[in-house]
């Protein structure tokens, strides 16, 4: 039996025409970016739904700023996907116009530990 395929975030159609899929790996990473850029009262069913992260890019840069998104960040992953994932911890880094977020995580379902790295930025 082979490993579970989920729809591919954000939708688009495969070289076959068909519905694009991925693998369990793609599909926990493409969960935790939608937590990361929808902003709350994007989605009209669940309007308590994302953290935000677009929006920390046009404060001001400091040091409170990187503890409260890290918080941020941290607390709405708990939320909406701590049956996925367990987070063991969240970097956050400004550099110039770029917010970068390193997740460090543990699959539930696989008990994996993975590293991955999203980042928003202001278009040049």
């Amino acid at each position: 039996m082979g490993e579970t395929r989920y729809l591919d975030d954000p939708f688009h159609l495969d070289a076959r025409g068909r519905s694009a899929d991925t693998g369990g790996a793609d599909h926990v990473y493409d969960l935790i970016f939608q937590v990361l850029f929808t902003s709350p009262g994007e989605r009209v069913n669940r309007p308590e739904f994302g953290c935000g992260l677009k929006q920390m890019v046009f404060l001001p840069n400091s040091d409170a700023l990187a503890t409260a998104t890290q918080q941020l960040v941290a607390g709405s992953l708990q939320r909406w996907l701590g049956e996925v994932i367990a987070v063991e911890k969240v970097e956050v880094q400004a550099v110039e116009s770029t917010l970068s977020v390193k997740v460090t995580y543990v699959r539930r379902d696989l008990g994996v530990r993975r590293e991955d790295v999203f980042a928003s930025g202001v278009p040049a």
